[in-house]
């Protein structure tokens, strides 16, 4: 197990007290189908990188968005889950932010559009994410990477880890690496930062993270290893690598899961942003950290492809 715990960078400081300054003065995020919109339009905020194509496509028969570079690996993939609670985010929104990692890491992504909830409930996203994975080994890529934000990080360690359980029989591959950006990876909402960081984390609430669950598990256990990887074992994954801010509720949701996987024999990194807050690498536009946790991720993924 590594830990890096990255000190708040000097000229990120402004910036961040000023955004804690604005949200102060907003209602929460409040994860509902009302609020897609605007979260969409949020993160597209983040720049698009240049020299990379984007086009929409159809993986296995799940839609998305394809970003691939114009030289780079042609058998390797990312493979993209977008964050949002289970109930916001989409390809396109996260397009822009996926173009940066897919310039670093010199390989193309695709991005589904997995169901959310309410409209489709658990295990719908799981199916989706499954669906997907097995379409792009039919496609001939034999290097996959995992990654993902928030809700999709939970989603990815969730693949990984029935991936690892079909491996284990002897069928089926494995992704080479992964990569989880603040995973939400505990639906019961158990970590101890949900209280220790409530008042420092002035974007993500656990109220408004609970009513999110209740709308994806309906009446399904919060602690279903498909919907919250943690409570699975986690051996027989392949490296991880866990960005998260030191700020965040979520934080112990990727402490937890690197201990886990490191117990259980694995490779996993943790690297801890003090200051920053939920998916911090997203506003690469302003912030020094997001540029360097990105650079991390490109060069992690290229390593591993």
């Amino acid at each position: 197990m590594s830990v890096e715990i990255h000190p708040e960078d000097e000229r990120d400081r402004a910036i961040m007290q000023a955004m804690r300054e604005l949200l102060a003065t907003l209602p929460p995020l409040e994860f509902a189908p009302a609020a897609r919109p605007a979260f969409e339009e949020l993160m597209q905020q983040t720049p698009a990188a240049d020299g990379i194509s984007i086009e929409a496509g159809t993986v296995g028969t799940i839609p998305g968005w394809w970003c691939r570079p114009k030289a780079g690996a042609t058998r390797a993939v990312i493979l993209y889950f977008h964050g949002g609670a289970y109930v916001l985010g989409s390809a396109i929104g996260h397009r822009n932010f996926v173009s940066q990692i897919v310039q670093r890491a010199g390989a193309p992504a695709f991005i589904p559009d997995y169901r959310l909830a309410p409209e489709h409930a658990f295990p719908a996203a799981v199916d989706d994410a499954l669906d997907v994975f097995t379409g792009l080994g039919k496609m001939g890529y034999e290097a996959i990477a995992v990654a993902g934000d928030s809700a999709g990080g939970g989603l990815a360690l969730s693949l990984l880890a029935l991936a690892a359980a079909t491996a284990r029989k002897g069928a089926g591959a494995m992704p080479r690496c992964a990569v989880l950006m603040s995973p939400w990876t505990d639906l019961a909402l158990a970590g101890g930062s949900m209280l220790t960081r409530a008042q420092a984390d002035p974007l993500v609430k656990r109220a408004e993270l609970k009513k999110a669950a209740d709308l994806y598990l309906r009446d399904a256990d919060p602690t279903d290893p498909r919907a919250s990887p943690l409570y699975q074992p986690l051996g027989g994954l392949p490296p991880l690598l866990v960005h998260v801010g030191d700020d965040e509720i979520l934080l112990d949701d990727s402490r937890r899961v690197v201990e886990a996987a490191s117990s259980a024999g694995g490779q996993a990194a943790l690297h801890i942003w003090e200051g920053m807050t939920h998916v911090f690498p997203s506003n690469l536009a302003q912030l020094q950290a997001a540029r360097q946790a990105i650079d991390i991720v490109g060069a992690f993924i290229r390593q591993h492809l």
